[in-house]
């Protein structure tokens, strides 16, 4: 009997250690998150831009609306690299605001104004709310058009819990549980914080509206026993230039181009790659301007393989005033005379100073058309014009491909679908420049380019998968 109680006794103290140690380790895990905002006064803040003012009420941050001033930012003093954030915000369903997150303010680029990542608040019937912007460089990264389920995560007239994990070149966001973004990028590794209120202008009915911040909180080390799992049916966006990160090899992602040499090219109507005109320099892809002509430089290339059901991806930056394509489905041996080879093309253009943006028929020979056929429209958010980031900025292209089903897509927007074998695409055919090519864009397989039409245009991060 006395054997049984020491027993018992001893599993006793076992229990009360292990819980001890349970909630110690509980305890400093609690610890680990820290507030940056003290709930009492802005002491460890500081305002950058604008003039509207920020007040502290009742352990909430609340920023006002105010006329005639820019962009307002209150910034930690602290700048952050890898962390979560988490908050929980309040605004007027009337404004529009965000939170900066590795962004910075620098004597040196657009004299101070405050740049970087922000993660969008929008109470707009556009609903991008957990969108990812690029404030004051590159716009938007990671808009919402792309995850149809997280512009309904966001609620106007409550607060709303919100969450941000910076890992190396992983963002991800969150709005009331349910994640929003995810973003592969490398443009910035650290940077502050900071609370905008967005300008209004000079709209007075606009003035005096709230913003509410509160329980803002950081981790900053032991990050991935917090890090929560990601949604797979939120599409992942990479940046990297010319490398694939491990889930796009996962999904049979492969450069088309390897940012180095000119492998896996060719001239569309020579057996090798141009000698000249066409520059491989710090990793980006050049056709030099010539005459402004079609293929009158040093001509097309094209990819030495066929492709027939595919999704293609690439960046391109144009220069003023520049016209160029890229051409899929193409069969080189079509047009061996002047011009370009033949495929069916997205159109690359400065629609503001190329002619060519006017000529055709509705616009169908501007940036992201089906050259010729279709025009571009946005397609993905209603009443939204396409995103083109304009001249001198890089732009993301997308061209997907599922037998007889085609889409293009501008800066992650859709901007055209049609079906290459349903009676409409034949008689489009049959009324545009194309009508003399038998067969037009019905091949099974063909060639892709990128063309010379005389301009300076950039390419970059070319990537493909093919489907089945």
């Amino acid at each position: 009997m006395k054997q049984l109680s020491a027993r018992l006794f001893f599993i006793i103290i076992l229990l009360l250690i292990n819980l001890t140690i349970f909630q110690v380790n509980a305890q400093t895990k609690q610890n680990e998150w820290s507030s940056i905002f003290n709930g009492k006064d802005l002491k460890g803040w500081k305002q950058l831009n604008g003039n509207a003012q920020y007040k502290v009420e009742n352990g909430e941050i609340i920023g006002i609306s105010e006329t005639n001033t820019p962009n307002s930012f209150l910034c930690s003093e602290t700048k952050y690299d890898n962390f979560i954030l988490e908050f929980d915000v309040l605004l007027d369903p009337t404004l529009n605001s965000g939170v900066q997150f590795r962004s910075n303010s620098l004597k040196d680029y657009n004299n101070g104004r405050v740049h970087g990542y922000q993660f969008e608040l929008d109470p707009s019937d556009r609903a991008f709310s957990g969108g990812i912007y690029d404030e004051a460089r590159r716009g938007w990264m990671y808009p919402l058009s792309i995850n149809q389920k997280a512009r309904k995560a966001f609620k106007n007239g409550v607060w709303n819990r919100c969450r941000i994990e910076a890992i190396g070149n992983h963002i991800r966001t969150w709005i009331n549980g349910i994640q929003c973004a995810n973003l592969i990028d490398s443009e910035t590794a650290t940077g502050f914080i900071a609370l905008q209120v967005h300008s209004i202008g000079s709209k007075n009915e606009d003035a005096g509206k709230e913003i509410r911040w509160k329980n803002i909180r950081i981790k900053t080390n032991n990050l991935d026993e917090e890090l929560w799992p990601s949604d797979p049916e939120v599409r992942e966006i990479s940046y990297l230039k010319n490398s694939l990160t491990k889930n796009e090899i996962n999904k049979g992602w492969r450069l088309l181009w390897d940012g180095k040499t000119n492998k896996g090219w060719k001239g569309a109507k020579i057996d090798q790659f141009p000698n000249s005109g066409w520059e491989i320099k710090d990793g980006e892809l050049t056709i030099l301007a010539t005459d402004g002509g079609e293929s009158t430089g040093p001509g097309d290339i094209i990819t030495i393989n066929t492709f027939s059901s595919f999704e293609l991806e690439l960046e391109f930056k144009i220069t003023e005033g520049a016209n160029s394509g890229i051409k899929y489905f193409v069969d080189s041996e079509l047009n061996k005379g002047p011009g370009s080879a033949i495929g069916c093309e997205f159109q690359i253009l400065d629609d503001e100073n190329h002619p060519d943006a006017k000529a055709g028929v509705n616009g169908n020979r501007t940036v992201g058309s089906l050259y010729d056929l279709i025009a571009a429209e946005n397609l993905s958010v209603h009443g939204r014009s396409k995103q083109f980031k304009g001249i001198n900025s890089w732009n993301k292209a997308r061209i997907v491909v599922k037998g007889s089903k085609v889409e293009h897509w501008l800066n992650n927007e859709k901007v055209i679908e049609y079906n290459r074998h349903s009676q409409m695409f034949i008689a489009l055919v049959a009324y545009s420049k194309y009508k003399k090519w038998s067969d037009f864009g019905q091949w099974a397989s063909g060639h892709i380019l990128l063309q010379d039409h005389g301009n300076t245009v950039h390419y970059r991060s070319i990537k493909i998968r093919e489907f089945n």
